[in-house]
């Protein structure tokens, strides 16, 4: 599946595979985001993702990664 995206850098915009994003799923809101690395610039760019984004990229393929919180 390919996925817009923006970088908030060089404000390029660009399709991407979901193998070239990332998706952490953390215990809130702030540790739950998407990342990339920006073709045009090279910037790592870090995302929020909300409920409907985690569904839309977990449904299209993208890798993802689980964070656990400390008890």
């Amino acid at each position: 599946m390919i996925f817009k995206a923006a970088c908030p850098d060089c404000r390029g915009r660009f399709e991407l595979a979901a193998t070239a994003l990332r998706l952490a799923i953390g215990g809130s809101d702030r540790t739950t985001f998407y990342s990339f690395t920006c073709p045009d610039c090279g910037s790592a760019v870090r995302k929020p993702a909300g409920e409907r984004i985690v569904e839309l990229l977990t449904g299209g393929g993208v890798s993802t990664l689980r964070l656990h919180s400390k008890v």
